[in-house]
């Protein structure tokens, strides 16, 4: 029989892609989460059900199958779901939603059945999914959806899954998304995921928590506890991953100078260009400032004589 090159591939595209961490390679732990202290008092449960989950099913308790991660992005819900995996020091199964859908008719239902055969094999474990409102978001009414019936079918295997788990199966299915307001409700429905877990921009106290981790390993002109103070009060409306992305960034400036170490004012720096971009050289020209000045007074006047309008003066 002749072999031909490339055709052994066709049969892979139904497997799913998830990316296996295994238990051991779990390095992320509840101390490498901070500002969001309730969500990680709320998450704690599952590292319980997955370490001892006879203690709940005595008393004649149904150990949740999964959790919602809700929150804007960059707030730290992947992060959130490895700290559970390495808490428990069970392996971790992290996919996108997206990853779910193909031009292939058939391929999305399929990933799913692989996904969790091979979890249900690694038990106990986590299964992460990410932005799940690309696969679980609400169904079409009509019976003419075109294009959205692979998606559709996904998301039917998809509950067919969580419904076929047992309480004692040990796989805890924990899933992100910043869009809770359109998913599918026989999605969100207590027996799939039983617990819904916001996961919130940081307030004053926590972000000065973040700052204090990602401030680890960074050489400093004053003690961590300083600058993160003052930062924390600087960021009002941050999430972590920008809070990261600021440390970064003044490291790379005070790099960029020659120093020795970073100062708060290269945090002050790296805080202005994250907000506003790179400083702007470009100076307007008499002209244009004049026709910015007549546009704005129109405004002003507008404001003045129209009835409904705010009135700026």
């Amino acid at each position: 029989a002749v072999r031909r090159p490339g055709m052994g591939g066709i049969f892979q595209v139904g497997k799913s892609n998830a990316k296996k961490i295994n238990k051991e390679d779990v390095s992320v732990s509840f101390k490498d989460v901070a500002g969001c202290q309730e969500a990680k008092k709320e998450i704690m449960e599952f590292v319980d059900f997955l370490q001892d989950s006879t203690r709940f099913t005595k008393l004649g308790a149904k150990i949740p199958k999964g959790a919602l991660l809700c929150g804007p992005p960059g707030t730290g819900k992947t992060l959130l779901a490895k700290a559970v995996a390495g808490e428990a020091s069970v392996p971790f199964f992290s996919i996108s939603g997206s990853d779910f859908i193909e031009m292939f008719v058939g391929v999305g239902p399929s990933r799913v059945r692989d996904l969790f055969k091979e979890a249900r094999n690694n038990a106990p474990c986590i299964v992460f999914i990410d932005e799940i409102d690309a696969v679980g978001r609400k169904r079409g009414r009509g019976g003419f959806s075109g294009g959205n019936d692979e998606r559709e079918n996904t998301l039917n295997q998809l509950l067919v899954e969580m419904d076929g788990f047992t309480p004692s199966s040990g796989v805890v299915v924990l899933a992100g998304t910043n869009r809770a307001d359109i998913l599918d409700e026989a999605l969100t429905r207590p027996g799939r995921f039983d617990r819904q877990i916001t996961v919130d921009k940081p307030d004053l106290a926590g972000r000065k928590e973040i700052f204090l981790v990602h401030l680890q390993g960074i050489t400093l002109e004053g003690t961590p506890e300083d600058v993160a103070g003052r930062l924390a009060g600087l960021t009002p409306g941050f999430a972590g991953a920008d809070i990261a992305n600021i440390c970064n960034e003044a490291a790379i400036v005070a790099a960029r100078r020659k120093a020795d170490a970073v100062s708060l004012d290269d945090f002050e720096k790296a805080t202005d260009r994250i907000v506003g971009g790179l400083e702007s050289n470009k100076i307007m020209s008499d002209e244009e400032r004049s026709i910015v000045a007549h546009h704005e007074a129109g405004h002003a006047v507008a404001g003045w004589f129209l009835e409904h309008a705010d009135p700026l003066l």
